[in-house]
Order: structure tokens, then C-alpha cells, then sequence
């Protein structure tokens, strides 16, 4: 069942709201002989015209008490129906409305001889009196449709004697059954369907609803004669058996009655809609000082007690909800606001009898018939952040075993499965180490937050170990983070040998790439100091890193080295990069500082011997540093841009001096390296991490879409290192090409045969890559994009970079959801080229192949959910801790529509985007902005 979500009026600080919109019904003409009986009949308005001005009055009443003066309509002339729509503001707040408030609304009619002598020369023309809480005490909202009682001033008493749905009228001894009619019923039915198409619940059609409107007003029309018709009917034959019988006429009640009836005046309103329900919460008072000691000194104990006082749930609820079956014991009904959170006790019941043990061999031999295996192929093409219904739950735990051969229906069936069961837990313990092998995608939701099963577990971990170093390294950063989801016995020194922990130390230790990196994410976790963090975690982690530590001194100690010797060399860049950040020196006095201290033997940072792995990228080995060519970046943080000596290509030292020698050093290969502190770099490192991953999904369907998925690690929560791509921000394109992407292209490789004036196969690369970026930072929600943080190389490579704000985050108001600005698509040509309808392809093919893995990157986001990266954390906040990064990402996908639905929200997200003024905008203020810093 869905999560029910609601407020409670004490939160609601908004002032009770009532629109007037118009008044229906016809009124019946005045007869000549009642005018000369009664002449000062003919002077009031709605007998002289029948759309004659009126005025309404609106007026709160709680407890049958006025509460607060009334809310008046102005004076409008009508000249085919009586139409105000116009709101009026009640003095009292909704927070304060006890649950038996009730709106009196008023039509009043202009007279020159008002009844007894009043001044402002008005008569009431009916009245009609709504609650404003209904039976269960749910606050109303939206349309409403309330019966005018004739002649009558609205009754705010309770109860009303004017109810905007009147009560069923006593029948007579003399009166036959009431008629109804089935157009009548149907009416009431189409109106309960308008209510909900006004409040978006059906979906709706303009030309088809417009049928529907003229068709059902045409009913009501019918409806509403054939009521008149009877009511003169009940009327006349009422007359004459009062006739007959000899009885007195002046019963003023059956009169007003028969004149509602016979007339039907309707008045519809309008009540403040909200998105969800506003449910009336009670005020509790605390009983005074001396009736709690009274209470105390005279117990209601022994033979002549007195029996306790009636029990009261508030101020009117029971007079409000009551169900007066029977007088003397009324039936209270009450809110109960976890009949939606809890499970029912029934249901339990009836979960534990079908799948007691008894059962269990018959649902050996069960299998499916065609009906029920279609339903379960439905079910096993679940999202793995769909929800099973009860009813999917059973059908998928009877034929478990027949499933077992299917690859996907574990995860589906260990949801299915009530682990709070010790027989059920026996039955899946049993069955699980016989499942067809998983995938790694379901191998990683089994490794969740929502699977704390120690059999469920090692079967994911037994699945991993068949997995390839390389990628098992794309999953890495998430594994390190599932370790929080598994329980470990505190007393025990090491980890069980089927859990996560064990494993991953096992292949860290004979893969130094892994071990690289696994040591470096456990590090940063174990530093973690932050707010969002606890120690428990901080020490789970450090409890892994010391027994991989542990691991390497018996097996590998050369492997531990090295990684002691990465931390040395992050501890001085470290010490370095803050001296130069928080220095009050210019710009080009950090950059001399930051050569001197690079170049100053006792940092050994010039030479590095012997070579060591980078922590980065530790496939390369660097034997030193080029101090000379080190930068500072202009920013607040002022960021380190490195150069890495590569070992591989070495000069050696004692070769002798000469010009081939000094040629030889310009032309090292080198590694660039941008180190900061002062910035958590795990969201970033979280993005390149999915940008990799995805890049190996689509190279998998042999669409090489150019990226570019530079390197990035954290070493600490403050601090880290970035790899260095060359390559121009458009800003910078933009001020030196005046706008001009093409002309940056052709500058770099000009090509009169080529496309546009390009090398073909430079503006093939700016296509893919475009179209890569595009698809990719629209499914994560990436957004603060700008001129700065979009980049090209030389080589027509664009790809983004600083990934600040995720998820559907933004800084900026009315961002595009894909950036895509009008500089990118010049260098397409324009939107009605050849390359950007080639650039609209990939996108397509990119987005479809991607929804066809989104099982996979939804796994990996919801092993993150507890983790520390930034904007994570900020959207589980947000929507409470359900999951909300992964239906974010979910949401993108579209995995709720077809394919070919998916693609055309694609292609409007990319015509709005392209067509988008606030980007532009956004684009020239952040660009003012930084000259103003510059």
C-alpha cells in the first residue's frame, strides 16, 4: 500500500476560505392571488425579476455559537445567471476551527419593506450551512454543491436545520415510497467523477470533456424537471388530503419543504484545495491543578462509588462523527492515523497459515499456469525499487521453488519472504544456495540496506567472486559503502569468510589496483568526522582497514609500503596546499612559494625513488615532480596544478648535459595532477565513478560516445586530487571566438571537406561526446552549469566537469533540465543541420541503451543512500529517508512509460532546453559575477 501521507489542522495557519460561484434553480412565479393577499410581496427582487441582484454572506459557527462577524459578497448586477465568483476571507484560521465548525452561507434578497423594521432593507432568499470537517473528520476541499433552503437564513446551530445535503425526510402515513429516478443516480455518479477530474485525479481531454460537460448539464436539465414535476405532484395531492381530512394549512414546515422541493435552488462553492488531506488534530488540555488533587483524595473505588464520568474524545468530535443508530449508545468513529503504515492483523494471520510448514511440500510441486506465469514474468520485470503488493508477495513465495531456476526472481522472492518467520527464514536458507546464478546488478541490491539476512548476503558475495578485477573496481566506491548494512559479532576478531568485508581484503590484497583504491575509500571513512556520520560506522571501517593492513604485512608487505609511502607524499601536498590556500600573498607569490617548496629536497617530491604508484591513477608510476611548471589556479581555494614525472620514461641523471638532453626533459611524459583541500571531493568522485560505468554500458553495445571520465579520488573529507585534462572552459571560447564553437574547431583542425569546415573525425568526437554529456547529466540531476564548467579540447572532446549540485539540485532558479546552450549547438551548426539531427540521434540511442541497465545504477545509488556524499544525503533528508536519490535517478529514467514514450519526453527536453531564456541569462550573470571577482 502506498505511503499515506497527511496534515493535521493545527498546521494548517490559513485563514478559512469560501468562493461563491453561482446559484442554480428556477424559481416558481408568484401567483396573483397570494400578491393581493400579501402586496409587499411584489416589491421585493426576485419576484420582479428573475436574475434580480443579490448578495451573500458567509459566517463561521462553532458549538452552535458565531464565531467572528460574517464576509460579505458585493453587489453585482446580473443579467442571465446569478454568477459572483468571488472569494471571501472568514476571520479565523483553520488551525483554530474545532471539528463541529460550520460555514452559515446566506443569499439575500433586496426588499424596501425588510421584516421587523430592519435598516439594511434585506430578506433572506435561502441559506445553506456546510461543515467544514467531514464525517472523518478530513478538512473539505475543492467544489461543492449545496442545497439553498428557500426563504431561510442560513442555521449555524448543530444540528443545522439547514444542512447543505439534506437529511431523508420523515415519510407520512399517507405518503406512498419516494420516486427516484435513474437518471437522478446517475447524476449523483457523474458529479462524484467531475469532483475527482477537478482535482487532476482523472486525466483529462479539452474536446472530450467539453462533449461531456454539454451532455450532462443537458441531463441535469432533465433531471431537475422531472423532480419539479413531481414535487408539484407530492404537493397537490398533499392539499387535498389535508382538504379532505379537515387539517389546518399553516404547517410552515411542510410548506418550506414543499417549496425546496419544488423549486431546487443549488448553490455551488468552492473550499482552498490542498495537496493532501488536512485531518482535524484535537487540542488537550491539561486538567486543572485542583481537580487533579480532588481526583487523587476520592478515588471512584468501592460499593458506592459513583461511576466515572463519561468519557469525551474533545470539544464536539463525538457530536460530530456520531452514528445515531442507537441514542443511548452511540456509535463514536475516530481517526486512526497508522492504518496505512501498519499491516493488518488479519493479513499476518493469514500469511502464517498458507505459508506454515504444512504447506511447504505441496508448494514443492506447484507450478504456474498461463495466466499466472504471464503475471510472474511482470512481476520479475519489476524495477528493483518497485514495491510488491501482498498479493504479488504470495504468489511469488508459492512458487519459489519453481523460480529458483530463474536468475531474476531472487531479489523478488527474498522480498517476498517474511524474515521475521524462523520457519520461512529455514525454507529460503535452504532454497538460495540452490538459485540459478545471479547477475551482478541483482548481486548488488542484494548487498542493500533492505537485506541484512547473512545467507542472502554470502550468496551476493559468492556471485561477486566471479567477477573481474576491473569490474569489480567500477563497484568498488558502492561495496565500500555496503559494508555499513552488515552485522558483525563485535567479540569477533575477524570477519566470516561469506562476508563482504572478508572478501573484498582477499581480492585487495593480491590486486594492488584494487587495494589502491580500497585503502584510500576506507581511509577517507575512517578521517570522517562530520555531522552525518557516527562512530559505530568510523569504526567498522577502520576495523576492515586494519585486518587489509593485517593481510598485506603476511602476504604482501612490498604492497604495504608503497601505500605507506602514498600517504607520506598526500600528507606533505596536503601540508603544502593548505600554506598556500590560507597565505594572505598575491596570486603570483603562491605560485613562488609553491615552486620553492616543491623543489625543497626535504618534501622529496622532486624525485621520487624508488618510483611509486599514484594513489590517482596507480597504473602509473611517477619518479618525481616538475616544480617549474607548477601552477595556482585563480579561486578561493587555490587548487595545486601538479606535473608528474612518469617513470616509465626516465632520463637518467648522470647522462651528460647537452641540448638533446635538455629536448628530452621538455618532451617527458608527464601526469597532470590539480590537488585542493578545503573541499569534499566524494560527490565528484561519486559522478566520475557513474560516468565510467556508463561509459562501459554503452561501449558494451559498441556505442563509443567519446567520453571523457578523467580520474578523481578523496583522500581525506577535505581534500583530494583531480586529473588534469587540457583544455578551453567555453567561457573562454566564447570571449576569444565571439560565441563561435566552429571557429575554435577550425582553428585547431580545418578541413575545407569536412563537415562544416572540420575534420570529420574531430566533429564526429564533438557529436558523441555532446550527446553523451547531455544524456548522462540529465539522468543524474546535474545541474549549477555554466560556461566554466563546460570544456573542449583540442581534439573536439567535450565533457563537464565540477559536480557541485546533483539530483536535481540547483542553485540557479528555472535551470534547463539539459544544458544545452546555444554556444554547444552552434557548433552543430544550428538545430536544423545535418550534425545536430546526428547529435538528436546518439542522445536517443544513448538514453534507451542506458534505461535498459537502469536496474544496475539504481543498485549503486542505493548503496549510497547512507553515505556521506553531499547531496545524497541532503535529498533523503528532503523526502524522509525512502530512497529519494534512487527515485530521483528513477524518475529520469521514465521507467513507467514505453520506450517510445521515453524518447519523445527526451526530445521536449531538449527542444525546452534548447530553447531555454533563463539559461541564457543564468549564463550572462555568472559570467558579470566572475569579472567582478576577477
Amino acid at each position: 500500500m502506498d505511503t499515506y501521507t497527511f496534515a493535521t489542522s493545527k498546521q494548517v495557519d490559513f485563514p478559512v476560505c469560501v468562493k461563491i460561484n453561482h446559484l442554480e434553480g428556477k424559481q416558481t412565479p408568484v401567483l396573483f392571488s397570494t400578491l393581493l393577499r400579501h402586496p409587499e410581496i411584489r416589491h421585493i427582487g426576485s419576484v420582479q425579476n428573475p436574475n434580480s441582484e443579490l448578495y451573500v454572506t458567509a459566517q463561521i459557527w462553532a458549538e452552535s455559537k458565531p464565531i467572528g462577524v460574517h464576509s460579505q459578497t458585493p453587489h453585482m448586477f446580473f443579467k442571465n445567471t446569478r454568477t459572483w465568483n468571488r472569494w471571501l476571507e472568514l476571520p479565523v484560521s483553520i488551525k483554530d476551527c474545532p471539528i463541529t465548525t460550520q460555514i452559515a452561507v446566506t443569499v439575500w434578497d433586496l426588499s424596501p419593506l425588510p421584516l421587523n423594521g430592519s435598516l439594511d432593507h434585506a430578506v433572506p432568499f435561502g441559506g445553506t450551512t456546510i461543515t467544514l470537517f467531514d464525517d472523518e473528520g478530513v478538512l473539505r476541499k475543492g467544489r461543492q454543491k449545496c442545497k439553498l433552503y428557500r426563504k431561510r437564513s442560513a442555521d449555524g446551530a448543530y444540528p443545522s436545520t439547514t444542512p447543505h445535503v439534506p437529511r431523508p425526510r420523515r415519510r407520512r402515513k399517507d405518503e406512498g415510497p419516494p420516486t427516484s429516478f435513474p437518471e437522478e443516480e446517475e447524476l449523483k455518479q457523474l458529479e462524484d467523477l467531475f469532483k475527482k477530474h477537478e482535482m487532476n485525479e482523472i486525466p483529462q481531454n479539452d474536446w472530450l470533456d467539453q462533449l461531456v460537460f454539454q451532455k450532462v448539464g443537458r441531463l441535469a436539465r432533465e433531471v431537475d424537471d422531472k423532480a419539479r414535476k413531481g414535487a408539484a405532484v407530492r404537493q397537490a395531492e398533499r392539499r387535498k388530503a389535508i382538504a379532505a381530512n379537515g387539517e389546518s394549512n399553516d404547517q410552515t414546515d411542510g410548506a418550506e419543504v414543499d417549496l425546496d422541493e419544488e423549486e431546487r435552488f443549488t448553490l455551488h462553492i468552492d473550499l482552498p484545495r490542498f495537496d493532501f488531506p488536512i485531518v482535524f488534530e484535537d487540542f488537550s488540555y491539561e486538567a486543572p491543578k485542583l481537580m487533579r488533587d480532588f481526583q487523587s483524595a476520592n478515588p471512584a473505588t468501592g460499593p458506592n462509588a459513583k461511576p466515572s464520568p463519561e468519557v469525551r474524545y474533545g470539544p464536539g468530535i463525538a457530536a460530530g462523527n456520531m452514528v445515531v443508530d442507537d441514542e443511548d449508545y452511540p456509535v463514536v468513529k475516530i481517526f486512526d492515523p497508522e492504518q496505512f503504515q501498519k499491516e493488518n492483523p488479519c493479513e499476518q494471520k493469514h500469511r502464517r497459515l498458507v505459508r506454515s510448514d504444512r504447506n511447504a511440500y505441496f508448494d514443492a510441486d506447484q507450478k504456474p499456469n498461463a495466466k499466472v506465469r504471464d503475471e510472474l514474468n511482470e512481476v520479475l520485470a519489476y524495477g528493483p525499487t518497485q514495491e510488491l503488493t501482498t498479493a504479488e508477495k504470495e504468489t511469488l513465495w508459492v512458487f519459489r521453488r519453481h523460480l529458483s531456476k530463474d536468475k531474476r526472481a531472487l531479489t523478488k522472492v527474498v522480498k517476498a519472504t517474511d524474515w521475521n518467520s524462523p520457519h520461512e527464514v529455514k525454507q529460503m536458507n535452504d532454497l538460495i544456495p540452490k538459485w540459478a546464478e545471479i547477475d551482478i546488478d541483482s548481486a548488488l541490491e542484494l548487498l542493500g540496506p533492505d537485506f541484512d539476512n547473512a545467507v542472502v548476503r554470502g550468496y551476493a558475495v559468492e556471485r561477486l567472486r566471479k567477477a573481474e578485477d576491473d569490474e569489480l573496481q567500477l563497484y568498488l566506491l558502492q561495496l565500500v559503502q555496503a559494508l555499513k548494512f552488515e552485522r558483525y559479532d563485535e567479540d569477533e576478531e575477524g570477519f566470516p569468510d561469506t562476508s563482504l568485508a572478508k572478501f573484498l581484503i582477499e581480492r585487495a590484497a593480491i590486486n594492488f589496483k584494487l587495494g589502491n583504491y580500497l585503502h584510500w575509500f576506507l581511509m577517507v571513512e575512517c578521517d570522517d568526522r562530520g555531522p552525518d556520520t557516527n562512530a559505530a560506522n568510523r569504526k567498522l571501517f577502520a576495523k576492515v582497514e586494519y585486518h587489509f593492513m593485517l593481510r598485506l604485512e603476511n602476504q604482501n608487505p612490498e604492497q604495504r609500503r608503497m601505500l605507506k609511502r602514498q600517504g607520506e607524499m598526500v600528507a606533505v601536498l596536503s601540508k603544502i596546499s593548505k600554506e598556500i590556500r590560507f597565505g594572505r600573498d598575491s596570486r603570483p607569490h603562491k605560485i613562488e612559494k609553491l615552486k620553492k617548496y616543491l623543489a625543497d629536497p626535504k618534501n622529496e617530491l622532486i624525485k621520487v625513488d624508488p618510483p611509486l604508484p599514484l594513489p590517482l591513477d596507480p597504473s602509473i608510476e611517477v619518479s618525481g615532480i616538475f616544480p617549474e611548471d607548477s601552477n595556482v589556479f585563480k579561486s578561493s581555494l587555490s587548487p595545486l596544478l601538479l606535473h608528474f614525472k612518469i617513470a616509465s620514461a626516465d632520463v637518467p641523471d648522470d647522462a651528460p648535459s647537452s641540448p638533446l638532453k635538455s629536448q628530452k626533459l621538455a618532451e617527458q611524459p608527464r601526469f597532470s595532477v590539480i590537488f585542493k583541500t578545503g573541499d569534499d571531493l566524494r560527490q565528484d568522485q561519486l559522478v566520475v565513478q557513474i560516468i565510467s560505468l556508463m561509459d562501459r554500458l554503452l561501449l558494451r553495445e559498441n556505442l563509443d560516445l567519446k567520453l571523457t571520465p578523467y580520474r578523481i579520488l578523496a583522500t581525506s573529507p577535505q581534500a583530494g586530487a583531480i586529473q588534469f585534462i587540457p583544455s578551453t572552459p567555453l567561457s573562454a571560447v566564447s570571449s576569444q571566438y565571439k560565441g563561435s564553437v566552429l571557429a575554435f574547431l577550425k582553428k585547431e583542425h580545418a578541413d575545407s571537406s569536412g563537415p562544416l569546415g572540420v575534420r570529420k573525425d574531430v566533429m564526429d568526437t564533438y557529436i558523441r561526446s555532446c550527446a553523451g554529456y547531455c544524456v548522462i547529466t540529465y539522468i543524474l540531476g546535474v545541474g549549477d552549469r555554466h560556461l566554466d564548467n563546460l570544456l573542449l579540447s583540442s581534439s573536439g572532446n567535450f565533457f563537464h566537469i565540477d559536480f557541485g549540485f546533483i539530483l536535481g539540485r540547483d542553485p540557479k532558479p528555472f535551470a534547463p533540465l539539459i544544458k544545452l546552450c546555444k554556444e554547444m549547438v552552434e557548433g552543430l551548426g544550428g538545430t536544423t543541420s545535418p550534425q545536430y539531427a546526428q547529435f538528436k540521434q546518439y542522445c536517443f540511442t544513448a538514453f534507451t541503451t542506458l534505461r535498459k541497465s537502469s536496474p544496475l545504477v539504481l543498485n549503486l545509488f542505493s548503496l549510497m543512500v547512507q553515505s556521506s556524499v553531499q547531496d545524497v544525503r541532503m535529498v533523503e533528508e528532503q523526502m524522509g529517508g525512502f530512497g529519494g536519490a534512487v527515485a530521483k535517478v528513477r524518475e529520469r529514467f521514465h521507467l513507467d512509460v514505453t520506450e517510445d514514450e521515453a524518447v519523445r519526453l527526451l526530445d521536449q527536453v531538449l527542444a525546452d532546453s534548447v530553447n531555454a531564456v533563463f539559461g541564457v541569462v543564468i549564463d550572462r550573470l555568472h559570467e558579470l559575477v566572475q569579472n567582478w571577482r576577477a
